[in-house]
């Protein structure tokens, strides 16, 4: 809303001034009441005056005038239309290379004005100072153009720092964008920080999505599909960064491009490729891996508590029976194998935490509707089969 504010306030100062050039070039334009009606020629007759400036001249020339300063504005206006994008750092870097060129080619001119000002090199001398202004214009914006993510503009005991929504921003990877939980986590509210996605990840996500493999094709398609998701998300702040920063720019492996820009923007990692998330601990960047998150939000059972699970398939030692809540978490019942595909109430005798997940083991206490009697004969039974 300010920003539409801040054009009209300049369509209406632009309008302003097309009219008050317009009426000085009508004035300018008019024959003056001072011009003699008559004039006297060399042999002394009095003949009438011929009018400078043609009539239809002096109709035209204002109307022109107010039309190239309108259209003079509403080409600025386009143009800030046409780039909505704009990088403070550019605009930092243009404006101090321009008041820096000046400043270097004054002084240059102030040195050398009395050396070279003679009576043959006098007329070239404005030229020559306008010429080595704009050199020095040229050399000191182009420098500071490219170097524009190293230069900071410093005043003493002034320090000025980017004010960021929410927590540190954070940088999400091809792998946790085609997983899409982070989508589900963002509705939460949980993450404030602002989302970036790099652009050589998006054009990752474009290959795969144009993969002639039918399984890479659709985990490409489902990553895009997220990605969409959470730009139609009013609650998520996300960003497409070109990444075309010095320290990115010469690196060729999309992993340590991701980890090279997160340290230079200061930001966390999100990724679920355990490669990455050792890379970019070496390399001292934060990372937020998906599948811990969901490991640290699954229910937590200590040891002597009682749980209710469905046992679906024998275990890996002898007479156990393996069954999973719903949060996916195993579960793995000590001589359960006689119980697949019925629920049993268990006895937690341990929790083992590895990096695939967590681990419950316990002891079948009874199933629902029955007793411990009818347990442990079961058990029994069961024992006594496999042993013959």
């Amino acid at each position: 809303m300010l920003l539409w504010i801040l054009r009209a306030v300049f369509v209406v100062t632009l309008i302003g001034t097309a009219v008050s050039m317009a009426q000085t070039a009508a004035s300018l334009l008019e024959p003056s009441s001072r011009q003699p009606a008559v004039y006297t020629d060399p042999s002394g007759a009095t003949r009438p005056a011929t009018p400078t400036v043609q009539p239809g001249y002096v109709t035209v020339v204002p109307y022109a005038i107010f039309l190239a300063v309108l259209l003079f504005g509403v080409g600025v206006i386009a143009l800030d239309r046409l780039i909505p994008q704009k990088e403070i750092s550019t605009l930092s870097a243009v404006y101090f290379g321009l008041l820096l060129g000046l400043l270097l080619g004054n002084l240059l001119m102030l040195a050398i004005w009395p050396v070279v000002e003679t009576d043959w090199t006098k007329p070239f001398l404005l030229p020559m100072r306008i010429l080595i202004t704009l050199v020095f214009c040229y050399v000191c914006v182009s420098t500071l153009y490219q170097t524009k993510d190293n230069f900071r503009f410093i005043i003493p005991y002034v320090e000025f720092s980017k004010q960021v929504k929410g927590g540190r921003p954070v940088v999400l990877d091809t792998s946790v964008i085609i997983d899409g939980r982070i989508a589900d986590i963002c509705e939460t509210r949980i993450i404030d920080s602002k989302l970036i996605v790099p652009r050589f990840v998006l054009q990752e996500l474009q290959n795969i999505a144009d993969s002639p493999d039918k399984l890479r094709r659709n985990r490409g398609r489902r990553g895009l599909d997220i990605l969409k998701r959470l730009q139609s998300n009013p609650k998520i702040e996300l960003e497409i960064h070109e990444a075309n920063l010095p320290e990115v720019r010469d690196l060729q492996e999309v992993d340590q491009r991701l980890v090279a820009l997160a340290k230079s923007l200061g930001a966390r990692v999100v990724t679920n490729d355990f490669n990455l998330n050792k890379i970019a601990q070496l390399q001292g960047v934060e990372v937020v891996n998906i599948n811990e998150l969901a490991n640290a939000l699954k229910s937590v059972a200590l040891p002597g508590e009682t749980i209710t699970v469905r046992l679906i398939k024998p275990g890996d030692q002898f007479g156990q029976g393996v069954g999973y809540l719903d949060d996916g978490t195993m579960v793995v019942a000590e001589q359960g194998r006689g119980y697949i595909g019925q629920e049993v109430q268990l006895t937690v005798t341990s929790v083992l935490q590895t990096p695939a997940g967590r681990m419950i083991f316990g002891r079948i206490e009874s199933r629902p509707g029955t007793g411990r009697e009818s347990v442990e004969a079961a058990a029994a039974s069961e024992s006594a089969s496999e042993q013959a």
